[in-house]
């Protein structure tokens, strides 16, 4: 079976460590001045402790090896979203939406496919937040991959409309189309 495997990005993860490293050193510089107030002292361990924490994150985004989005003939399956895979059958439509700079693709399905029919109020109540925001309840997150929104999100609708016999074409054009 023909399948693609999207993994999380190296280079985002790198950025993300480019970025905290200096704000690690201004709390640290903040800890270790001798003119340094207490309440200065305070703030430098409270940002070189919480700018700190990229460090094991990024490690264990780095070194993660599973596949973050599998998409094969059966369906797609989001490590993130859903613990099984979403067959090309009961996705009506996609949209790409983006939210404070996070891209994800929504997955619109009909509503007895919808995975807060078998969970808590609590989940149900959080799925119509999504909703309200304009996401839906299966969302591909994309902020850890390197794959263009627009065209994973044309290709997810031409999968759904495309023929058995044609998806193992469609798939295999795909990894041309990635950032």
């Amino acid at each position: 079976m023909t399948e693609i495997k999207l993994y999380k990005s190296k280079k985002k993860v790198l950025k993300l460590f480019l970025l905290a490293a200096p704000l690690i050193a201004v709390g640290i510089w903040m800890i270790v001045r001798k003119d340094a107030s207490e309440s200065n002292r305070i703030m430098g361990w409270i940002g070189t402790c919480f700018f700190g924490l990229v460090i094991p994150v990024g490690l264990f985004h780095l070194f993660d090896k599973r596949p973050q989005v599998i998409i094969n003939e059966i369906g797609i399956y989001d490590r993130t979203t859903h613990n099984e895979f979403i067959n090309w059958e009961i996705i009506k439509d996609a949209y790409p939406i983006n939210i404070y700079g996070q891209h994800f693709i929504c997955l619109l399905v009909p509503e007895n496919f919808r995975p807060s029919k078998r969970k808590s109020k609590f989940y149900k109540s959080v799925a119509k937040l999504n909703e309200e925001n304009g996401a839906q309840e299966l969302n591909i997150q994309l902020g850890q991959l390197e794959m263009d929104t627009f065209e994973l999100t044309e290709f997810i609708i031409a999968m759904t409309h495309a023929e058995k016999s044609k998806k193992a074409v469609l798939i295999k054009a795909l990894p041309n189309k990635r950032v």
